[in-house]
């Protein structure tokens, strides 16, 4: 017969070594929420969960416990992201434009406890993060019909911070005027230039006029503080609902895939990434002046197995018609091959930085 009181005196000892275990498990994870405030990093890391539970799942011999100590698992996953949120709630993230601003829609989304901070332009958001102001930068690096951001690249090359995260934003335009206005009333657009572009087809066939602003947040600003049901802003619905317009048209886009990958920059560089697939390295460069050169430093990336997804050239500043390389490669930096590589590079580059180290993009 089953010793009822021997049970639970043994259940009520395991409970208070718990509690002592549960108590050192949460001073972890404040450490792991600093680290993660520190490098611009999203609080869940599905990919590190998964693994824990597939490691950890394999302590239990018996496969019924096994299902329950699972769901254990998670659920301590879940109060352990649940506290770190708690601790971050006041993580600032600049970005550029105003409330409304792709940039801003998508730093809410990637970061929901933290506050977003509006500035004026790129190098004004990311001096915040290099000054100490905000804790991170959210800001576009390319886009997938428009290409790179070059003022974004430029930073990345002459600036100090680094990239943990890159996130996929899928950009969808709409046609925004004023209370009361109808599409056939429009005879003007305002917006980004790239926003312009990614609309072509459209304003052409409607024969819209076009003015360009510094970003299409602002341009439905302008356009909400207009005495003119003629002029209407191509912008986000966010936008529209921030500054008191209405949607007149949904999803002006010429292509449907209209992308655009943004970059969390940060003052702490990333060093602890799985070694699973999936890491990405951002290498930006300049070569000698011979023949030969640019080669001989794309041989050494792909020599040690760094599979390079995107090269591209950009005018340096300060030195007319010379250049600096970007390149975007598979592959972890922060291994023995990865070490090696910068070694090797660090003899073939006049200047050679390593941006950073990140997951593959995730679409937010």
């Amino acid at each position: 017969m089953a010793d009822l009181n021997k049970a639970r005196r043994t259940i009520n000892a395991i409970d208070k070594e718990m509690a002592k275990l549960f108590e050192e498990r949460m001073r972890a994870a404040e450490e792991v929420a600093e680290y993660k405030r520190e490098h611009g990093l999203y609080i869940l890391d599905s990919q590190r969960e998964a693994e824990i539970i597939r490691k950890n799942s394999d302590l239990i011999e018996d496969d019924t416990v096994r299902e329950y100590y699972i769901r254990f698992l998670k659920e301590n996953m879940e109060l352990s992201r649940a506290y770190q949120t708690r601790l971050n709630e006041g993580m600032t993230v600049a970005y550029c434009g105003t409330e409304g601003a792709f940039a801003q829609i998508a730093a809410a989304r990637t970061f929901p406890y933290a506050r977003t901070v509006a500035y004026p332009s790129f190098e004004a958001a990311y001096s915040a993060v290099v000054d100490g102001k905000c804790d991170a930068a959210m800001l576009p690096i390319e886009n997938s019909l428009n290409g790179e951001v070059g003022q974004v690249t430029d930073l990345m090359f002459s600036g100090e911070l680094y990239i943990n995260n890159v996130v996929e934003y899928e950009i969808t335009h709409d046609l925004l005027g004023k209370p009361g206005a109808k599409v056939e009333d429009i005879r003007t657009v305002v917006s980004h230039a790239q926003a312009l572009g990614q609309c072509r087809r459209y304003i052409t066939e409607k024969g819209l006029g076009e003015v360009e602003y510094a970003n299409t947040a602002l341009a439905a600003e302008y356009v909400a503080g207009q005495d003119d049901m003629s002029v209407a802003a191509i912008a986000s619905e966010e936008a529209a609902k921030r500054f008191g317009l209405v949607v007149l048209e949904k999803a002006l886009n010429d292509n449907s895939l209209n992308t655009t990958r943004f970059a969390v920059f940060s003052r702490a560089k990333r060093h602890h990434l799985s070694q699973e697939m999936g890491v990405h390295t951002i290498l930006l460069f300049t070569v000698r002046n011979e023949a030969g050169a640019l080669a001989g430093a794309i041989d050494i990336i792909g020599k040690h197995g760094f599979n390079m997804r995107t090269l591209r050239s950009r005018p340096m500043k300060t030195l007319l018609w010379q250049y600096y390389f970007y390149v975007e490669a598979e592959g972890n930096i922060n291994t023995d091959e990865g070490k090696a590589m910068l070694e090797e590079l660090s003899a073939q580059c006049d200047r050679l930085k390593a941006v950073g180290t990140y997951t593959k993009p995730c679409e937010v």
